[in-house]
């Protein structure tokens, strides 16, 4: 090996273009490819490969563009792989082409063409550099054609018209060797006919300068529109009509041949790129049948227009959202309460739904009362004109003369509205600032709080497009699922079975309460309620269109944005030799999950491991739990599956109240093989920052009174009344440690049903079936149940609803007052 490629150089650190390359070979090869290399590894106890990494690679197949060998590299260079060790490795393999790839070529490529969309009369320019051990000559290509004179490593074309529109490659020679760049694609856009303005800019952002046109056409007769933007890398295109993707129209022009009436409609493109994107106009589409009438021929002109009229005026108009904002939150760990088990998975399941309708997500758990306000805040500072913007609130409740309360779960025993956040005060900050949808998803209780006579004067403003969906009816109780693994409450269990149907929200609604109402489990007790003030078709699958607002929502973005940024990973070199690798992933908002991985060991140690520690007081990390083997270990279910293996885990919650910089210690503990069993340490400080939602802050008081005012509350949340237990107050004794709460407990298999609380005072926590009354209610303040394996999404009791009715109905219990 040439000291073009030393062989301490990590997989890791490998080039793109080399690993592709090396890559491609060892996928087509049967017998010398990547599966026996995986068992020349896996005789190497120091980058041991078991059968379920092998496993593993060969899924990627079923992936596309998944490549086997890239994922078996990657496991090796995590594991301290270097080049020298692959080179010995494929030296073993007997794979003259793949060892091939690792040597220095005599020549190399090292600035790649980029494909450009452009607009005629303007300066092409398209850029190939190589070096080589020999000076360099250059040949372009337009298709199969040499351009004319294009003998250097940039080729200009000045102006550039419709015809020099195709596809180029660079051909570059040195010696006796030669290399081709990559394709590109040049697009000439004729600005001039369809937008007559002038754009002077090809880099950075994409720019749209071609709109579609409304068409009127007949039916058997071409429907032909054109789009187009200009930037580089060039764009991606994807039309649609009224809302869904048309099946294969990912050109810049859309040519649909025989077209009949069903092809009318309202359409509109998609334009992106690797970093942006952005929708052209709406524009209506009306095909007119022909209408033979044996008249005149100017009759049946006549006939043939006036269908064309009537067709266009009767196209449904279709909705848009300027932007979309989630806020979800979470309430399982109650101080003076019982505890919930289901707020968890609930909201885990709704961001990941929720993000592919294209919702910004803020997903929150335990969250205190001033923590809700600020949370609140924020999510009303996304919002604006014809924003679409949906609450969903998990945890206990209550609800007094039509206003709902949510519960903090540093709320008091017992708890009023002055400890609470009222969903109507929030509605009406709502309504100011103009938003095109208001959702409120309650999953809590809805009965009365008798601790509780203070009636809020609330006015709503008179406005459409208002969707309630509660959980349960008025003065009844929400149930939530367990078995032996985490599970959803009864409302979210068929909520994300509807929550993708492109739908009016309503229907979706109905629909998820018709499927609730065939649960023989929670049937009589739990029923579905729907509000609306809905007077359009508004959907959550409607497509998002900035219009005017596009830079106020591009800001709104990056505000969102701020509180969703991940530290970079980072590797941490020590004075023994060793390296370490530290990463990170968001299991919420406020919940990060740091990981250590060993990258490099040196020879002369026996034993090496790295942990972290010295955490912040302000953090929820408990010692126990930290630097685990296994993400279930430390309390991971959710992402368990997407973290990388082989690594120490810990989950660090509560990232709102982190009041400084997140900095911790990095231990790494060894011995030396000469030093018997006697360890050594080392330790580094790391400092990340404020990680995700910490960089807002909401651990501050209240920074604004907007929320508060409006509730008509006597208290500032600085200054909420805290009651003493009085005689009416119910005690809840725990099971186990107060550690034991936040932990999977083993328990047998079966089926509970888990009652939101209401009013303290009210009613009992817990609706159980399969279990006898004494162990639900000892097992109601035990937390979660025991983890189902590394799954990344959390099982459900059953797949089958009439099984679940069949078998656990019969034991079904209620506990009541």
């Amino acid at each position: 090996m040439s000291d073009a490629l030393d062989r301490s150089t990590r997989l890791s650190l490998l080039k793109e273009p080399l690993v592709k390359k090396l890559c491609e070979v060892l996928d087509k090869s049967s017998n010398k490819g990547w599966r026996r290399l995986g068992e020349i590894v896996a005789n190497d106890r120091r980058f041991r490969v078991s059968p379920d990494d092998m496993e593993m690679c060969s899924l990627k197949v079923l992936q596309l563009e998944g490549s086997p060998s890239r994922t078996l590299l990657r496991l090796m260079g995590d594991r301290g792989c270097t080049a020298g060790h692959l080179l010995d490795y494929l030296q073993t393999l007997g794979n003259s082409e793949a060892l091939q790839c690792l040597k220095p070529s005599a020549l190399q490529i090292l600035i790649q063409p980029q494909s450009v969309a452009l607009i005629s009369g303007h300066n092409l320019r398209l850029s190939c550099h190589a070096v080589g051990k020999s000076p360099v000559q250059y040949q372009w290509f337009k298709s199969k054609e040499e351009v004319p004179n294009s003998f250097y490593s940039d080729l200009v074309i000045s102006p550039v018209y419709l015809k020099d529109a195709g596809f180029y490659i660079c051909r570059v020679n040195c010696g006796g060797t030669f290399e081709f760049s990559q394709w590109v694609q040049v697009d000439v856009l004729n600005v001039s006919v369809s937008c007559g303005q002038g754009y002077h800019s090809l880099e950075g952002r994409l720019k749209l300068v071609i709109q579609p046109q409304s068409q009127r056409t007949y039916v058997g007769e071409t429907l032909q529109m054109e789009c187009g933007a200009v930037g580089r890398p060039i764009p991606r295109y994807q039309w649609h009509r009224n809302g869904a993707p048309v099946p294969n129209a990912t050109r810049r022009k859309l040519a649909i041949p025989h077209s009949t009436q069903d092809h009318a409609g309202r359409y509109r493109c998609e334009i992106s790129s690797s970093t942006e994107r952005m929708w052209t106009n709406e524009v209506d589409v009306a095909i007119a049948p022909r209408i033979s009438v044996q008249i005149s021929e100017a009759m049946e002109c006549s006939e043939v227009l006036g269908s064309s009229e009537f067709l266009l005026n009767n196209v449904p108009e279709q909705l848009y959202a300027t932007d979309k904002v989630a806020l979800l939150i979470g309430n399982l760990s109650y101080q003076n309460h019982p505890r919930l088990k289901a707020p968890m998975v609930d909201v885990y399941d709704l961001t990941n739904l929720l993000r592919q309708l294209n919702f910004q997500v803020v997903s929150l758990l335990d969250l205190t009362e001033s923590e809700m306000r600020n949370a609140v805040d924020e999510f009303l500072s996304l919002l604006h004109k014809g924003v679409y913007g949906l609450l969903y609130y998990a945890g206990h409740g209550y609800e007094n003369y039509g206003n709902s309360f949510m519960v903090p779960v540093d709320a008091p025993s017992p708890y009023r509205s002055a400890n609470c956040l009222c969903v109507q005060s929030i509605l009406k900050l709502m309504q100011e600032k103009e938003t095109g949808l208001n959702v409120f998803l309650l999953d809590m209780c809805r009965k009365r709080n008798i601790h509780d006579d203070s009636a809020p004067n609330i006015v709503l403003r008179v406005t459409a497009n208002i969707v309630f969906g509660y959980a349960t009816c008025q003065d009844a109780e929400a149930f939530e699922l367990s078995s032996s693994g985490l599970t959803n409450g009864v409302f979210v269990k068929f909520l994300k079975r509807r929550l993708l149907d492109d739908e009016k929200i309503t229907v979706v609604l109905d629909r998820v309460a018709e499927d609730m109402g065939q649960f023989d489990a929670t049937k009589g007790k739990q029923a579905l309620e729907i509000r609306s003030s809905l007077s359009d078709r508004r959907a959550l699958t409607d497509p998002i269109l900035p219009g005017d607002s596009a830079d106020l929502a591009h800001a709104r973005s990056l505000q969102w944005a701020k509180a969703h940024e991940l530290p970079e990973s980072m590797c941490l070199n020590f004075d023994c030799g060793a390296q370490i690798k530290l990463g990170f992933a968001a299991e919420f908002s406020n919940v990060l999950v740091i990981y250590t991985h060993i990258v490099k060991k040196p020879e002369d140690m026996s034993f090496l491991q790295a942990h972290v520690t010295d955490f912040s007081q302000d953090l929820d990390v408990d010692p126990k739990e930290m630097n685990r083997e296994t993400p279930e270990e430390t309390g991971i279910y959710l992402l368990s599956s997407n973290l990388p293996q082989h690594c120490l885990y810990t989950r660090v919650s509560s990232l709102q109240k982190l009041r400084e910089e997140l900095v911790f210690t990095v231990c790494l503990q060894g011995t030396f093989t000469a030093m018997d069993d006697e360890s050594v340490h080392w330790t580094k400080s790391v400092d990340i920052g404020k990680p995700l939602i910490a960089r807002l802050d909401l651990n501050r008081a209240v920074r604004r009174n907007s929320c508060l005012q409006t509730c008509m509350m006597p208290h500032s949340p600085s200054h909420s009344p805290c009651h003493s237990p009085g005689p009416e107050h119910h005690h809840h004794h725990h099971c186990g440690s107060p550690q034991d709460h936040n932990r999977l407990l083993p328990q047998g298999h079966y089926l509970d049903v888990h009652e939101h609380q209401g009013a303290v005072g009210v009613c009992g926590d817990s609706l159980y079936v399969g279990q006898s009354h004494s162990e639900a209610a000892c097992d109601s303040s035990c937390g979660l149940s025991s983890s189902p394996g590394r799954l990344s999404v959390p099982i459900e009791a059953t797949d089958d609803i009439h099984e679940l009715q069949t078998v656990f109905i019969n034991s079904l219990q209620l506990q009541q007052q």
